[in-house]
């Protein structure tokens, strides 16, 4: 792979530049060889001025691309990588390509689609596991590298992902069709088939888990996929697809192409693309999900959160303040499920000063460094909304209690980082309506629990919440009259394991599914459990349709045959 040379600045899809970025010496020490061994190691991916690649049937092919994205370290402004717009004729490519290895994937057993091929002793998801494990070094890196996160977060990241493939293993027993003789020698029986070619639209903030959502599930249940993974950070998706392929998934299961809104309305209007997942913003995430279903597609949209936590009078003190520390400022902010907004119950006011001295005491430096406890945010004009929408707090009569708008971290001149931030402020401010997406936490006064619930069911997004309280009765009444999709009783971040619903609320979430109404088959908006539960396990329904058969087999039409006493084989 190359060496980084200086640049120029490259304007992106969106018509805005970029700084000039530098050449590798201005990563760090730490973090140079980590990069030079990634471009190194990986076919698809660089971390030294190199490009990324597409993963189409199989094989990892080169762009003949003309506008190209550059990926670059937050912390420095480096070039990492460049990623192609990818062209029509290479995004049909790779639709081809899934098409026709859906042709035989589907067809497959579920079985024979989770054994490995080699010595039929692991299933083709545990070698996935196994291989993912013992790359998890190589992933992380390179999500440090290229999203900022502080390297034990970026394992987080990846081990989120590993519970989903662990759970496609056991998929099985999910797949179970239905049957019964409804009259005598007449049986009506339901099966669950895949839809076809799907495709997924991962975030840059979990760059391994989100893929690691989509494939496992949409491959295990006979699907294949066509993945975008965030045009910021690719470079753990393509490890991810480099593994799937040692693991032995076969070509066209799994194609990644590139690009920014060009690839993503090419998904949504192929015709051969029967259902799309997505993850990230409101913006971009309605776009998909109006495009895709005026194209007859299934959506499912997982948006923009603005998450509660309400801090009660009787709660452990010492268990809160480091719970809401933790959720608000790691990964510096830019989590769907992080807590932006937490709510101080009565004499729990006065802790307020405590929550500021703790988070102070937060380290902000780059990813790779030793005791980080949060990174840069992902882009300079990521840093400016962040640093825009915190400064608006003072102009509406807000009061800024920790201000980390001009943090300087030593060695990092030009990284995208802001500080600790906490806010005090009330339900009219720009601070608390709109989703920063940032390390910074709105502080909202309330009398009673009665009048916070009211004021987290009176905000649009239903994401997540959480209460802290030693009182049964207390966490009981806010589960019960709260309208949020998951909810945390002394837990700051209630994200269930794959097996359990992740199911968000109000506009936080949008499905489109074909739904049977007493007039025809139609498609319309369902209420749904979000992208998650459809990803993990429970919401199996999503990538997979029923087919109905009811059939006569009159048993005086039978004909004897001698049995086989030989112990049947599945395949």
């Amino acid at each position: 792979m190359p060496v980084l040379a200086r640049v120029s600045r490259v304007t992106s899809l969106r018509g805005r530049a970029f700084s000039t970025t530098h050449s590798l010496s201005a990563v760090s020490s730490i973090a140079r060889p980590k990069a030079e061994e990634l471009s190194a190691k990986w076919k698809g991916t660089s971390a030294t001025g190199g490009t990324t690649k597409n993963f189409i049937g199989g094989e990892f092919v080169e762009s003949k691309a003309t506008e190209w994205i550059d990926v670059l370290d937050p912390s420095t402004q480096t070039l990492l990588s460049r990623v192609p717009q990818t062209t029509d004729a290479e995004f049909q490519q790779a639709v081809d390509a899934a098409s026709e290895a859906f042709k035989t994937w589907s067809r497959t057993s579920v079985l024979s689609r989770q054994r490995f091929a080699i010595e039929h002793v692991y299933s083709l998801f545990a070698r996935l596991q196994h291989l993912l494990r013992k790359n998890a070094d190589a992933i992380a890196n390179s999500i440090v590298l290229e999203q900022g996160k502080t390297l034990p977060d970026a394992h987080g990241d990846l081990m989120r992902g590993l519970q989903v493939v662990e759970t496609a293993i056991g998929i099985p027993t999910t797949l179970l069709g239905q049957k019964i003789e409804v009259s005598k020698d007449m049986d009506t029986d339901v099966r669950k088939l895949p839809l076809g070619v799907c495709a997924s639209v991962a975030p840059f903030n979990f760059p391994a888990m989100i893929p690691l959502w989509s494939i496992p599930m949409a491959a295990v249940t006979g699907n294949t996929l066509v993945l975008k993974p965030s045009e910021r950070d690719p470079g753990a998706a393509m490890i991810i697809a480099e593994l799937c392929k040692e693991a032995g998934l076969p070509a066209g299961v799994l194609n990644v192409v590139h690009g920014g809104v060009p690839t993503v309305n090419a998904i949504c209007d192929n015709p051969a693309i029967k259902a799309i997942s997505f993850v990230g913003g409101d913006r971009a995430g309605k776009h998909i999900y109006e495009r895709g279903t005026q194209n007859g597609k299934r959506v499912q949209a997982n948006l923009g959160a603005k998450n509660h936590a309400v801090v009660m009078p009787d709660a452990n003190k010492n268990l809160a303040l480091n719970s809401i520390i933790g959720a608000a400022f790691g990964a510096a902010g830019q989590r769907c499920m992080a807590l932006s907004v937490v709510l101080l119950i009565g004499e729990a006011q006065s802790w307020l000063p405590e929550l500021v001295e703790r988070a102070s005491k937060l380290k902000v430096n780059g990813g790779f460094e030793q005791g980080a406890d949060l990174g840069p945010v992902i882009s300079p004009a990521a840093k400016a909304r962040i640093v825009k929408l915190i400064s608006s707090a003072e102009s509406e009569g807000g009061k800024i209690v920790l201000d980390g708008r001009n943090i300087e971290v030593s060695g990092y001149p030009e990284g995208n980082f802001v500080g600790p931030t906490i806010i005090e402020a009330d339900t009219s401010m720009s601070c608390y309506k709109e989703e920063i997406f940032g390390p910074a936490l709105t502080i909202i006064k309330a009398d009673t629990l009665d009048d916070a619930v009211d004021i987290i069911n009176a905000n649009k997004y239903g994401n997540g919440t959480a209460i802290f309280t030693q009182s049964g009765a207390t966490a009981r009444k806010f589960e019960t009259e709260v309208n949020v999709g998951q909810i945390g009783i002394n837990v700051p971040i209630p994200v269930p394991l794959p097996m359990f619903s992740w199911s968000g609320n109000k506009v936080s979430t949008f499905i489109y599914v074909l739904v049977f109404s007493a007039e025809r088959y139609t498609y319309r908006e369902v209420s749904w459990e979000t992208l998650a539960s459809m990803e993990q396990g429970i919401g199996i329904n999503f990538y997979t349709q029923n087919k109905t058969t009811t059939s006569l087999w009159r048993s005086e039409d039978a004909i004897s045959t001698r049995a086989s006493v030989n112990m049947p084989q599945f395949s």
